[in-house]
């Protein structure tokens, strides 16, 4: 029989594991934004990219090897809704020293939105915090990508996330 104190500290318990499929050096290496849109496209389900708004994560290692990916948010034609909460618990989790930020837009168009923008200022601002570096977001389609930082590294004067 429990005593009265057992049971009100009753709480959930807390485990990290990390299991690895793959050994570093055979991972994909990321050395600009098309390695990424490749890696992503490979990975992509094709029957949603041009249906649904996806939101996904490469992670990478300290020598920009992905290590995993993940999709963290699926919603509908017009948006999806990622939370930067489940990005960097999958991050951290995950023992990536970088992210790769990736979502597609069903329509094909690759511009981003306002929200697009904001949302790759909040996330990477939150990365610094954690010394976990923000190297891109990419908008992909079946037929090509945007890369914020491609955009900031041609056009610097441009006002943006990166």
């Amino acid at each position: 029989m429990q005593s009265a104190s057992q049971d009100l500290y009753k709480i959930s318990e807390v485990e990290l594991i990390y299991k690895t499929k793959a050994k570093a050096s055979e991972c994909p290496h990321i050395t600009c934004s098309e390695d990424a849109y490749k890696v992503l496209m490979s990975l992509w389900d094709e029957n949603k990219i041009e249906l649904v708004e996806q939101f996904q994560i490469l992670l990478l290692n300290q020598a920009n090897r992905v290590i995993a990916a993940s999709v963290i948010s699926t919603g509908g034609m017009t948006g999806t809704v990622a939370d930067i909460r489940v990005i960097f618990a999958t991050a951290l989790k995950a023992r990536a020293c970088k992210i790769i930020l990736a979502h597609n837009h069903p329509s094909g168009n690759l511009e981003p939105s306002t929200a697009d923008r904001e949302m790759t200022s909040k996330i990477k601002a939150a990365g610094e915090y954690m010394d976990l570096r923000v190297l891109d977001h990419l908008i992909v389609s079946n037929e090509g990508y945007y890369s914020f930082e491609e955009q900031m590294t041609m056009y610097p004067k441009l006002e943006g996330p990166f």
